[in-house]
């Protein structure tokens, strides 16, 4: 049903959306006026914005063929926008034939899209969910059907968690993802930093602040480091985005930290 202006009902016509803002950023079709116009106040800010979000995207790419290739056949992405090129079930049933995934957002356009997209597709689905209700996501029918917690389980946090605040606990929601889940499951995440741009960082979460629905906090290297708690990291470790098990030495930039978000893979006990 329609809403105010001729939007889908549930849009806020005077504030970009995370996942629109994101779809831009990667040249797709499904973002309005209102998002273009805060991209191009964020490419202002950084010009590199764009070879920055493929660069996460490439990551997510890379993540899930690895974990794919370690033997995981279930995947949980929360956050996971609008459908792009290289969606992780694309990319998880393309490397591992079965492979089942949940989407979870709660943009409606990343939902009707995704929706359509998996219509035919008996081994994908999405979730309308709000990841700072852990509960409720893990206990929704398209998760209880695609998603067998007796078996490993990777659970993708795609540049999500530097939009939940402090007062709302990233750390705890992490912890209740991780501790519904079985040994042998796993968490890949990739994080906004403060870390070395400090500048770029905060005018950046000024600009989310006063032009998107949900403002920005960049953290630390350790205070990403932490949201790994419960887990292993492997191999580079947390590390620049375009740094992580790149797929040639052609791809790593020659300054790294101009790629201000983090990147890690880990696994649950034993």
């Amino acid at each position: 049903m329609p809403g105010s202006g001729g939007l889908p009902q549930g849009i806020d016509p005077d504030k970009a959306s995370v996942a629109r803002m994101y779809d831009a950023m990667l040249g797709g079709e499904h973002n309005f006026a209102i998002d273009r116009e805060a991209l191009a106040a964020f490419t202002a800010i950084d010009p590199q914005v764009r070879t920055l979000a493929r660069a996460n995207r490439d990551f997510l790419g890379r993540a899930v063929r690895f974990l794919v290739a370690s033997g995981v056949r279930q995947f949980i992405d929360l956050g996971s926008g609008i459908p792009t090129q290289g969606n992780v079930h694309e990319v998880a049933q393309a490397a591992g034939p079965g492979a089942r995934v949940v989407y979870v957002d709660n943009d409606p356009v990343a939902v009707a899209h995704s929706a359509s997209l998996l219509a035919d597709n008996p081994d994908a689905d999405i979730v309308d969910g709000d990841i700072r209700r852990p509960a409720e996501v893990l206990s929704a029918p398209q998760v209880r059907k695609l998603i067998d917690f007796e078996q490993p389980v990777a659970v993708l946090m795609i540049t999500i968690l530097h939009f939940i605040t402090p007062a709302e606990d990233p750390a705890g929601i992490v912890a209740e993802f991780r501790d519904a889940l079985p040994d042998g499951s796993w968490l890949a995440l990739s994080h906004a930093t403060n870390q070395d741009r400090p500048d770029t960082a905060a005018a950046v979460g000024q600009l989310y602040r006063s032009k998107a629905t949900s403002p920005v906090t960049a953290r630390s290297h350790d205070e990403i480091l932490g949201l790994f708690d419960g887990f292993d990291l492997v191999e580079p470790g947390l590390t620049y985005v375009p740094l992580w098990r790149p797929d040639a030495e052609d791809e790593i930039p020659e300054n790294p930290s101009e790629y201000w978000v983090y990147a890690g893979v880990g696994r649950k006990g034993a």
